[in-house]
């Protein structure tokens, strides 16, 4: 049976307020202020280090004090400013009850990824929680999915998939041969999924469901 890998932000919670306030808490440590939110949408899918330093001239010792102080916030007030998309748990249930190993694969901190689904109640859903490592080791979605390998113990890229919200995750199930099925309800844009090489976008969760239950 496929296992399912599912993306985090922008797939199973909206998580805009929690991600885009610490990056704004973060940046103005550094005088620099970002009024309106939606300009730091894109902070959200790829690491932090990546989008800083994309952004900014920031040295590299300069990123790892933002990220400081992103996670100083994060940890305590944005990690829960977040909801669940519409049909998560059921679609998560019922893959389940299809006989679907289930895994999280996400570019957020492992351990913050943890405590998000046991906000949610969702914890249990999971077979495996796979997430970047604080020391930085694994952090792109590439690293994530070849850790998933590892821990469940196959390296065909034949026996997963992977859905998610952004070319991050199409481009990084890419590298590793896997497919990806695109969501178009999170970060992402369909016509950015499809070119990046998503076998399928979906617009909801019943769609993925569907999908994933006819493909594999």
């Amino acid at each position: 049976m496929t296992t399912i890998l599912f993306d985090l932000d922008g797939t199973i919670i909206n998580s805009f307020l929690g991600i885009t306030r610490c990056v704004q808490y973060a940046l103005r440590s550094k005088g620099i202020d970002v009024e309106n939110l939606k300009d730091l949408e894109e902070y959200i899918g790829p690491p932090l280090k990546q989008t800083f330093q994309k952004n900014y001239d920031f040295s590299d010792e300069e990123t790892i004090d933002l990220i400081r102080k992103y996670r100083e916030r994060f940890d305590v007030t944005g990690i829960f400013e977040n909801e669940l998309y519409p049909g998560v748990e059921q679609t998560l249930l019922h893959l389940k009850e299809c006989g679907y190993p289930l895994v999280l694969a996400s570019s957020k901190p492992e351990t913050a990824c943890e405590r998000i689904l046991e906000k949610h109640g969702l914890l249990s859903c999971f077979d495996e929680v796979v997430g970047a490592t604080l020391d930085g080791r694994i952090s792109t979605k590439e690293q994530v999915l070849k850790e998933v390998f590892q821990r469940i113990g196959s390296n065909d890229p034949k026996d997963y998939v992977l859905i998610g919200d952004t070319i991050y995750d199409v481009e990084g199930a890419n590298k590793v041969g896997m497919d990806c099925i695109g969501v178009s309800y999170g970060f992402g844009k369909a016509e950015d999924l499809e070119r990046a090489g998503a076998v399928s976008v979906c617009r909801d969760l019943e769609e993925v469901e569907r999908v994933v239950i006819e493909r594999y």
